[in-house]
């Protein structure tokens, strides 16, 4: 009984052993694991080095357009902020043209068409280049077109020089192009000299180039009052054309106004009077009291094939001829209106 118990005894001795043999090899070969892989974890990476060199290329100065001014070549004036004038001309600047008298189509027996040219160097017209700067801004009959066109709220409209019977409206930026020509690119650069981009500019423009102007009116016989009675329709201002040389190639219209819807704005800016500063009348009373001159420069009397005068072929070459041409129609006109007079 005894030597049994002993022999249980050594045997769970050896079973006990064995295990803790087993536990201790584990253990150790779990710890040798561990301090490999955080040996491998506390060593410093090494930055890999690109042994091909990339060279570097200044970028090119990034081009920029921008869009030209959306603006009418006019000078800005300064509104005086005290009354620069002796008397109180308020009223007179709120002026509005008198309408016009009715003209019965039944009673208008004669009528024509007439296309004639002012020129302001002439002495008469030199009232269209008055040149000083008023609050109502300047003078220069074309400045007077251009700030009706900028200004949106008076709802004028230009009207493309195709034609002349107000056919096609133009934009802004149409006539824009049309009295500066076309905007050109300039460099920008920075504080430093360096090119950053290019903006467009529009070019510089003298409004005293812009002498000329065309009208268009109608010369009507009204049986009913006996009068004859001379109505505009159009005003255009006429651009020299030169080319890159400076040659001059001819003249051009800018635009076409329609008269009556500028009749407004005309009788709210005064004339310049040399004479008497303080007499002075308004645009829309020079233009129906007939204060200008103008050359008939086409008309519709014995005209069939609708020409300019400068284009009949008879008249081409002689500017004498063709200014003789537009007196003899003045002179029929005249003459059709004296013969309705009995004496």
């Amino acid at each position: 009984m005894n030597s049994r118990f002993l022999k249980f005894l050594f045997l769970f001795l050896v079973l006990c052993g064995t295990a803790n043999f087993a536990n201790a090899q584990k253990k150790k070969s779990t710890k040798k694991t561990t301090k490999g892989k955080t040996r491998a974890s506390i060593q410093p990476s090494v930055a890999s080095v690109d042994t091909v060199a990339i060279p570097v290329v200044n970028p090119e100065p990034m081009v920029k357009v921008e869009a030209a001014s959306d603006s009418l070549p006019l000078q800005k004036i300064k509104p005086s902020l005290r009354p620069d004038e002796s008397v109180e001309t308020t009223l007179l600047r709120e002026r509005i043209p008198l309408a016009y008298e009715h003209l019965r189509a039944d009673d208008a027996v004669y009528r024509h068409r007439v296309w004639r040219e002012i020129d302001t160097r002439e002495k008469i017209n030199q009232t269209f280049n008055y040149a000083a700067n008023e609050d109502n801004g300047n003078q220069r009959f074309i400045s007077i077109l251009l700030q009706a066109l900028q200004d949106s709220t008076k709802g004028i409209t230009a009207f493309s020089s195709l034609d002349d019977r107000f056919t096609t409206p133009m934009t802004k930026a149409e006539i824009i192009k049309n009295v500066v020509g076309e905007a050109v690119e300039v460099p920008e650069y920075d504080s430093l000299g360096n090119l950053i981009g290019t903006k467009k500019k529009n070019n510089d423009v003298n409004l005293d180039s812009f002498y000329k102007f065309h009208i268009k009116e109608e010369v009507v016989f009204d049986k009913e009052s006996s009068r004859l009675f001379w109505r505009i329709l159009g005003i255009a201002p006429v651009k020299n054309i030169y080319n890159s040389a400076g040659l001059f190639l001819g003249e051009s219209e800018l635009f076409w106004v329609y008269y009556p819807d500028m009749r407004p704005i005309f009788s709210t800016y005064e004339v310049y009077n040399g004479k008497n500063f303080g007499n002075r009348m308004s645009w829309d009373d020079l233009f129906e009291s007939r204060m200008f001159s103008g050359r008939i420069i086409k008309s519709s009397m014995d005209n069939p094939k609708d020409e300019a005068i400068k284009n009949i072929k008879t008249l081409e070459e002689n500017k004498m001829l063709q200014l003789f041409e537009g007196e003899n129609i003045k002179e029929k006109i005249f003459t059709y209106e004296q013969d309705q007079w009995s004496y």
